[in-house]
């Protein structure tokens, strides 16, 4: 009887010890290396998010703007789906307007699609078609897997300039930066150009838009955006759903041990 119930003990801490052993590699296993990649088209980015500019509802009429719809450098926005996002566009000084947004119809002339909501960086009214050309940020609430926008710089059709769109984790880290030549145009014909990032794992906090153009501002209509709701990642899951079977295994290896 004393040496069944050694045999019991030593197999039960045997199983403890290999369980225990588990959690301790599976809690310090380094996470999949994540990969980001550039989107060039809409459809691609798989989003099932966006944010529409018209939401602020502070829409202008660049032929008599009202000092009100302007928007400041830094301001907030929040998606469709509840995402809420920080939007910084610094001032370029000078006589040069506050960002603001408009839509795109008569006589408006860009190469946004027709009825497009858009979010300007700011222009000249004096000079024209100089304006803002700094760079636009956006800052997420919470990691996305990819984001992307059309953007254009004001301007005739021969403009020669390229587009930008760098992406940055949470700790603003730089995940990558991706170009374009710029296409710009008052034809109202959806050409500008799609800038996004895509990522597999959930690591994209900000991204920040940009063109070469240095006297030029530009412009950004819907951005769309991968969101995740899991509040673990797969391989997260896999080592939960992998521990529990651990646990049950132990569980009918201590009930067997004790009958």
């Amino acid at each position: 009887m004393l040496g069944n119930k050694i045999f019991k003990t030593d197999n039960t801490k045997f199983i403890k010890t290999k369980l225990l052993a588990f959690i301790v590699f599976t809690t310090f296993l380094p996470l999949p290396a994540s990969a980001i990649t550039f989107v060039q088209n809409r459809t691609d980015l798989q989003s099932n998010d966006k944010i529409e500019w018209s939401s602020l509802g502070k829409v202008i009429d660049p032929f008599a703007p009202n000092p009100s719809t302007f928007l400041p450098p830094s301001f907030s926005a929040t998606s469709t789906g509840g995402l809420g996002v920080n939007v910084n566009i610094p001032s370029a000084g000078g006589d040069i307007t506050p960002p603001f947004i408009f839509q795109n119809n008569p006589p408006v002339q860009t190469n946004f699609g027709a009825g497009d909501f858009l979010l300007f960086t700011g222009f000249s009214p004096t000079i024209i078609p100089t304006g803002n050309p700094n760079p636009l940020t956006i800052v997420f609430d919470k990691n996305v897997k990819a984001a992307g926008t059309q953007i254009a710089a004001s301007g005739s059709a021969n403009l020669d300039y390229e587009v930008f769109v760098s992406a940055f984790d949470d700790a603003n880290n730089l995940l990558g930066t991706f170009s374009l030549p710029g296409i710009s145009s008052g034809a109202r014909d959806n050409s500008a150009v799609f800038l996004g990032v895509k990522s597999d794992t959930a690591n994209i906090r900000s991204l920040v838009f940009s063109t070469s153009s240095p006297q030029r501002g530009f412009g950004i209509n819907t951005v769309s955006i991968a969101t995740v709701s899991e509040p673990y990642s797969d391989f997260g899951l896999l080592i939960l759903g992998t521990l529990g079977l651990g646990l049950q295994g132990y569980k009918l290896a201590h009930h067997k041990l004790n009958n």
